[in-house]
């Protein structure tokens, strides 16, 4: 039945094909896209929301707001992406039929890859799945609120939000006080998933867990050290600061076990004569370590830094604490154990530190290569250990930089949509409801999973994201899932675990509009603690018969009226946007300005997070450093995987990625040109691998993890690292569960142990 609605849906459904593996990223793929998407019936539309004043729904690199449609925080123009394009068709979508979840169970819908369930088409009222029935059905809105306002009248601590980063800071702020107010701190974010150890870290280091370097830092510094990003594909604007880098003499050392051909060339459209036609070079230093070794990579840079006297002693005794340990550390190493743990060379190393000691600023950028590690804190401490170490921070044109993928995820957690609340907000916040709020630790993302799963949880109200798929172990997550009685989505398009992710009793779905298409303005925040003013906006939903979308902002307003009535704070009155904002301005540090947005018009760089002096808000005033210890990356033996012993098999170190058409779980299209993968049952590998297993390109394998396998998957020959593997998330977060760095709760979705054969 799965592939009637495949037939129904998708009658021009077919495969990426790729012949040669391209010679650069960016190109004229890039502007293709563009081509077909402008240019067809729906292109007035597309164009007529590209240049609305409402920032970008793809990455926090994204553009928009006040500034523009097109310009960025800097006001340059043309800083819109292939990624902006795909997330705004997708979202521009016709509605689902009124008739659909009628024709189609459950078990059929769960035949539907994410790119199927995407290409269903918007949602546009709201249904419910009951426990006895084997399909959605719709419901009114008085009776969703019947249910979900029930639904929240339990324990406090057995109520629990999931969210991502497409919705608004005043969305955000908003589901935290509502949680907050009933006692429950169980708000779970995606970015749990992905950043925190970057916040974790960056935090203890500097007092602060956002990025210290602005869109202008960028623009003068003369170095940039990326690790463990795939930009071209998930933050294309960053490219075209690397291509100008480059253009001003500048060095970029990249640092990743993939070869990912956008990082060595990249074609950018911004610059169709001195880039687009010839491709600009991008990486002056590449090197691939072992997949999870990066702590490793900068404990040899820094020893290579130490050697050669390339450190900043002075501003090390002026401006960190603890940095005699760390450099003690440094120098008891051998050059023996670095090299063998990371797999690069000493000579590799030693170019990178002088790259690095001899600029005058230079930006360490990095992304979930990093941070999906079960030491990923130590990998965030290394990395700030060696700006520290030359003196590239807090100053202009230096300093850290965690590139975030979610349009405003970051905002969420400035929100106070965290596990990890400052006191200092937590306090305010209880000024605010004039009454006492838990200090009971909440549950992050993983830890939400693990409680569900033990019967924990009775409601689950998810603004956003696709929490089933995004989650390692599959069948943990639906069984974990499953023993919630009630599970509210909130969501504009459908994903997987509205079909997987299924309560015990009820099961909702509510849609809302897209961030263009509030009829309120909202704001989010970038990853480069910019604040964008988005807008009110229209749907083109509006004029379809049968819709009836609210936005989130109103049922969540709603919902908290219903469950506190009369109270200190006029809930309903929190319908009103520009009142959300003035809360927040009292309530959330350094964000005061949004307390005056609405008069000003005036988008605004957040106070006290880009450190252009060496002052930082820890207790001292001084960064504080981190010994970071060795990782130990050993694999399990062939032993560990139960498969016959007389079949041709290899164990491999597995790092999960998007591909390049993607966004988090969300696919647009089934390949990657870039990576010459056709498909998502692909498994990228060394040639050398393949060899040694008597395997060859293009054979059909079974990838064992230690939660399940997937069959028939295609091995294809790539630019990676001998005994690393790249495979497509979230399909392959089925077969393995992870073990996470407790510091942060985040999976180690980037070095999963698994047998081929």
């Amino acid at each position: 039945m799965a592939d009637v609605i495949s037939s129904e849906i998708f009658p021009d459904r077919q495969l990426d094909g790729t012949g040669a593996k391209p010679t650069m990223g960016g190109g004229l793929p890039v502007i293709g896209y563009w081509a077909e998407k402008t240019l067809d019936l729906k292109g007035g539309l597309l164009w007529k929301t590209l240049l609305h004043n409402s920032a970008c729904l793809s990455c926090a690199w994204g553009t928009g707001g006040q500034k523009g449609g097109f310009q960025n925080e800097d006001e340059e123009n043309l800083q819109r992406c292939a990624k902006s394009v795909e997330a705004i068709a997708s979202e521009l979508m016709e509605p689902i039929p009124t008739h659909f979840f009628e024709r189609y169970t459950i078990s059929e819908l769960q035949q539907l890859s994410s790119m199927e369930a995407d290409r269903l088409g918007r949602l546009s009222f709201p249904v419910i799945k009951h426990a006895y029935s084997d399909r959605y059905e719709r419901i009114s809105w008085d009776r969703v609120y019947e249910i979900v306002t029930e639904a929240f009248q339990k324990s406090p601590e057995r109520l629990a939000s999931y969210s991502s980063g497409r919705s608004s800071n005043e969305a955000a702020f908003l589901l935290q006080l509502l949680m907050r107010s009933l006692g429950s701190n169980n708000l779970a974010d995606c970015s749990d998933l992905c950043h925190s150890a970057s916040t974790v870290g960056l935090n203890q280091v500097f007092g602060s867990g956002t990025s210290m370097v602005s869109l202008a830092d960028l623009k003068q510094s003369d170095c940039i050290v990326l690790i463990g990003s795939n930009a071209p594909a998930n933050h294309p604007r960053l490219m075209n600061e690397l291509i100008q880098l480059r253009d001003r003499c500048g060095k970029v050392i990249v640092i990743n076990p993939l070869i990912e051909v956008g990082l060595v060339k990249f074609a950018s459209p911004a610059y169709p004569i001195k880039s687009f036609l010839k491709g600009s070079e991008i990486s002056s230093h590449y090197m691939q370590p072992i997949s999870g070794s990066d702590t490793a990579v900068f404990l040899g840079i820094q020893k290579a830094l130490i050697e050669n006297n390339w450190v900043n002693y002075d501003f090390l005794q002026q401006h960190a604490e603890d940095w005699e340990t760390v450099v003690e550390q440094v120098r008891s190493l051998e050059w023996s154990t670095i090299i063998d743990t990371c797999g690069v060379s000493q000579e590799e190393l030693e170019i990178a530190a002088k790259m690095i000691g001899t600029s005058q600023k230079v930006v360490f950028a990095w992304a979930m290569g990093v941070t999906q590690h079960s030491n990923a804190v130590d990998n965030v401490f290394s990395i700030a250990n060696t700006a520290l170490l030359t003196g590239n921070a807090g100053k202009e044109g230096a300093g850290t930089m965690p590139i975030r993928g979610h349009s405003n995820v970051q905002g969420f957690g400035s929100m106070g949509v965290t596990i990890r609340l400052k006191e200092e907000i937590m306090q305010t916040l209880e000024k605010l409801l004039q009454r006492s709020l838990s200090r009971v630790q909440g549950y992050d993302t993983r830890a939400l999973i693990a409680a569900s799963d033990r019967s924990e949880i009775d409601t689950l109200l998810c603004l956003g994201g696709n929490l089933y798929a995004a989650n390692p172990d599959h069948t943990q997550a639906k069984r974990a899932l499953g023993n919630i009685q009630t599970v509210i989505y909130i969501s504009t398009k459908p994903n997987l675990g509205h079909f997987h992710g299924l309560a015990k009793e009820n099961t909702l779905i509510l849609p809302v509009f897209a961030r263009f298409e509030n009829p309120h303005k909202t704001t989010t925040e970038s990853g480069n603690n910019f604040v964008r003013l988005n807008d009110r906006g229209e749907s083109h939903l509006n004029q379809r018969q049968g819709t009836d979308l609210i936005s989130e902002v109103e049922f969540l307003s709603v919902l908290a009226d219903r469950l506190h009535g009369d109270d200190v704070i006029n809930w309903r009155s929190l319908q009103d946007t520009k009142y959300i904002r003035q809360l927040i301005a009292k309530t959330i540090p350094d964000y005061a300005k949004i307390g005056e947005i609405d008069d000003t018009n005036q988008e605004f760089t957040i106070a006290n997070r880009v450190f252009h002096s060496p002052t930082f808000p820890t207790r001292s005033g001084k960064a504080k450093m981190f010994v970071t210890p060795l990782p130990k990356l050993e694999l399990p033996t062939r032993e560990s995987f139960d498969f016959p012993p007389d079949i041709p098999a290899i164990i491999l170190s597995l790092g999960t990625g998007r591909s390049y058409s993607q966004h988090n779980t969300v696919v647009y299209k089934e390949g990657d040109y870039y990576r010459g993968m056709p498909h998502r049952n692909c498994i990228l590998m060394n040639k050398t691998d393949g060899d040694r297993a008597g395997f060859r390109e293009h054979q059909r394998v079974t990838v064992k993890g230690n939660a399940g396998k997937m069959e028939n998957v295609e091995i294809i020959y790539g630019q990676i690292r001998s005994g690393s593997a790249l495979m497509f998330y979230p399909e392959v977060n089925a077969i393995f569960s992870a073990p996470i760095d407790e510091r942060c709760g985040t999976p180690a979705f980037k070095r999963v142990p698994i047998a081929v054969f």
